[in-house]
């Protein structure tokens, strides 16, 4: 049935411009989308330029600091052991954010599926579950392993796992649910169609993960089988350590809500967001946001001020997050390119941006968490982006680290 009494109310009635063209089952799938649609996030657009105005006021930042690495080594054991008990006892999980797609390093594919290998077949996923096989075996234990996948690659994301045997991790601890998408739009705020009977949606950013676990019900499975923290970390960080036992007592020991894993910046204006303070509270302040002079500020001892970037490798509590879902986190407005068909059904695909997406990102969270540990971790050791395909952050640098690191691949 459509819903014209919608579109009317949000100005979308193009929507449905080339309906009459469409077969049933077509018709069915795009009534579907725009029922299913986030069209409150419209609203947003109203407000777009003042919360841009009131986000650049700012207020007043402060360095965090962070447990760093020295500190660590000296306290180790008694971080490890309270972590490996956490992790024992099943109070841990982690939650891979793996929505996203290849399509930066020229692969058509779920990004998690790239083949990073030169001499054999070795995966972005692979990567990841080995880092998690080398906890399990440490604890003795296997934890549950959540995957965020997306419209876009849940399929993709599925079959590809199974195939590969989902790399030795046990099938029976591993759960999916899929992001919640939002509608791309015009600069009008008009929500565009990239096929006469398909919406222009986009994952709606990694901070909705959590709203987006709650809708899929496995927030429910993980609290009665006795979770109290998930690790949440992103796809692109093939070096990185999951479930770490050493970062997890840290995280517990300190009575913080969250812990932030951190890499000490190569240079001022390096491309992570730095943990900071903000009016009192931990906040993560992008690159972009920080400003050259602020960025290049010292401190007594002559290194950086704010120099502790995230990795995007999170632990946070889940009865604090659940203090926070029904909150209202910032919603980014972001100027994108967006494929779209014109009012002939023609398919355009623009050279500048054309539009909005609507995203919520997991650096937010950090601030409405309260409290959180910064945790300094070694950067050659656990930190191997991959952006790009070559250059900076990218599989050329990657394959470098890990080869340092005793992973040919």
């Amino acid at each position: 049935m459509k819903n014209t009494d919608l579109l009317k109310q949000y100005g979308q009635e193009h929507l449905l411009r080339f309906y009459d063209e469409l077969s049933e089952d077509e018709q069915k799938s795009l009534i579907e989308q725009i029922n299913q649609a986030d069209f409150t996030l419209l609203d947003a657009l109203q407000h777009k330029d003042q919360n841009k105005a009131t986000d650049d006021k700012g207020g007043s930042l402060a360095p965090l600091g962070a447990l760093e690495i020295d500190e660590i080594k000296k306290n180790r054991a008694e971080y490890e052991e309270k972590g490996l008990e956490a992790i024992r006892a099943g109070k841990v999980a982690a939650l891979l954010l793996g929505g996203g797609q290849g399509t930066r390093l020229g692969f058509d594919g779920p990004k998690g599926s790239y083949n990073l290998g030169v001499t054999r077949d070795f995966y972005i996923f692979q990567a990841q579950i080995n880092n998690m096989l080398d906890v399990c075996k440490q604890a003795g234990c296997y934890f549950p392993l959540i995957i965020m996948t997306s419209d876009k690659n849940d399929v993709e994301t599925r079959r590809f796992l199974k195939e590969k045997n989902y790399f030795g991790y046990p099938e029976e601890k591993i759960r999916f649910f899929r992001q919640d998408m939002a509608p791309s739009v015009d600069f009008n705020g008009k929500i565009y169609l990239e096929g006469k009977a398909q919406l222009s949606l986009s994952p709606n950013g990694n901070g909705g993960w959590f709203k987006s676990l709650v809708k899929s019900g496995l927030d429910k499975e993980l609290a009665e089988s006795g979770v109290e923290f998930i690790n949440v970390f992103s796809m692109d960080n093939v070096l990185q350590r999951i479930c770490d036992p050493v970062f997890i007592g840290a995280t517990l020991l300190s009575g913080c809500n969250c812990g932030a894993k951190v890499v000490a910046k190569n240079a001022p204006g390096e491309k992570v967001g730095a943990l900071c303070l903000k009016d009192g509270l931990p906040t993560i302040v992008e690159y972009y946001e920080m400003g050259d002079e602020l960025a290049a500020e010292k401190d007594e001892n002559g290194k950086l001020k704010y120099r502790f970037g995230v990795i995007l490798n999170y632990l946070f509590s889940l009865k604090r997050m659940y203090e926070i879902v029904d909150g209202k986190m910032p919603l980014h407005i972001v100027e994108k390119k967006i494929p779209y068909i014109d009012e002939k059904g023609v398919l355009i695909k623009p050279e500048t941006p054309n539009g909005y997406k609507f995203e919520y990102l997991a650096t937010d969270t950090v601030r409405d968490m309260l409290s959180c540990l910064s945790f300094e971790v070694e950067r050659e050791r656990e930190f191997a982006p991959i952006k790009n395909k070559e250059g900076i952050d990218s599989v050329v640098s990657a394959r470098e680290l890990l080869a340092k690191n005793g992973i040919i691949c």
